[in-house]
């Protein structure tokens, strides 16, 4: 008898124990992030993409969140749900940087400047990749060359004119093939229809390409060519020279000179909420040792470079908030954050104007983009190429 009490008595401890204490598979909860989320990424196969949805792999498994990853082989197939509201959140490449401004897809009228706002910037590499049998080196080797152009992407295609520029050269000195997306882009390089691509520099397809007969390579922009950087950087002036070593094109331990930039950088609009952005940035920070083994490129997403300036867009009070916080957030940031909204108040400012003066004189839409790179380039502002 006594030895039943006893055991009674130890599961009535354990219970109780329970009641304290949460079970090893209850969910961590955090004031203000939504229960789901949905999220846009470049096209499957992309590294975007894979990064993307490591990262919502690890929020959902730490606070079991929902989170869908919509895929886009176009810049304005990542930015239409965030505008139409079918998502809050988009991870961009250089459009980011492009909607701020009114340039390109968001060039029409009833669209212009975007305001949105940076929640995270990941570093990346991005290269020109190139089928070995090309023989292509050096931008000045592209001359006469089957070179990719993705309807829709001005993300990928301003990087494939800036290349060109690099050695004075333009699409009208080399052949362009269109396709439909950023991953058949990459899969005409292992089909032979095309010899150059925009690519992550680890994008899977280029592991294919790397082990087919036409082989993997990539363009080399020669450090020492500062007239060539000063052409590419007059129109991406976000792209940046760094040496690297890691990726099929590559060999590990003999870095090559290329350029890395913001990418997939997470941008919002400026009305998403703060607590939400905040709740969202610190969820990121918090779960990384849930997804940091889940692709090489995962240390780009630690905050200590991913979430200070310089950037696409100027960062979200939200995410500034937190990134204060945790002691990375500086005195010169805010001034490069506020200098950057100035200027987006300024270009809308005359986006309106624009929209008026068209108005007023009539001017046919297929004419409207065309004037408002005019005035653009009268405020010495960047315009589209």
């Amino acid at each position: 008898m006594v030895r039943q009490y006893r055991w009674i008595a130890g599961v009535i401890f354990l219970c109780f124990i329970a009641l304290l204490v949460p079970p090893l598979w209850a969910a961590e909860t955090l004031p203000n992030l939504p229960p789901s989320m949905f999220w846009t990424a470049y096209d499957v196969g992309s590294t975007g993409y894979v990064q993307t949805a490591t990262v919502a792999d690890g929020l959902m498994k730490k606070y079991k969140v929902k989170i869908r990853v919509i895929p886009s082989g176009t810049s304005i197939g990542r930015f239409m749900p965030l505008l139409t509201g079918s998502a809050t959140y988009a991870n961009m490449g250089d459009e980011s940087a492009f909607y701020i401004e009114g340039l390109y897809e968001c060039n029409a009228m009833g669209l212009g400047p975007q305001p949105l706002r940076q929640v995270i910037a990941p570093h990346f590499v991005t290269i020109m990749a190139v089928t070995r049998e090309s023989g292509i080196t050096t931008p000045d080797t592209l001359k006469g060359k089957r070179v990719a152009w993705v309807v829709g992407a001005s993300t990928l295609n301003v990087k494939a004119v800036s290349t060109l520029a690099f050695a004075n050269l333009t699409f009208a000195d080399v052949l362009k093939v269109e396709f439909p997306s950023y991953a058949a882009s990459l899969k005409g390089l292992i089909e032979g229809k095309v010899d150059a691509a925009i690519a992550g520099h680890d994008a899977p397809l280029l592991y294919e390409l790397g082990t087919s007969p036409r082989g993997c390579a990539h363009v080399i922009y020669p450090h020492a060519d500062k007239k060539g950087w000063a052409s590419m950087q007059a129109i991406t002036p976000w792209l940046g020279p760094v040496l690297w070593d890691d990726g099929p094109s590559f060999k590990k331990g003999k870095p090559d000179e290329v350029w890395s930039y913001r990418y997939p950088n997470m941008v919002t609009f400026e009305k998403t909420s703060a607590k939400e952005v905040y709740a969202l940035v610190k969820a990121i920070h918090e779960a990384y040792p849930l997804y940091k083994d889940g692709h090489k490129a995962m240390p780009h997403w630690r905050l200590e470079k991913a979430g200070v300036p310089p950037a696409n867009c100027p960062f979200h009070e939200g995410a500034i908030k937190f990134f204060k916080e945790i002691g990375i957030w500086k005195p010169e940031h805010d001034q490069w954050n506020q200098k950057l909204i100035e200027h987006m108040r300024e270009v809308k400012k005359e986006w309106d104007a624009v929209e008026t003066e068209a108005t007023e004189k009539g001017i046919k839409e297929k004419d409207f983009s065309k004037l408002w790179i005019e005035k653009r380039k009268a405020k010495g502002w960047m315009i589209e190429y």
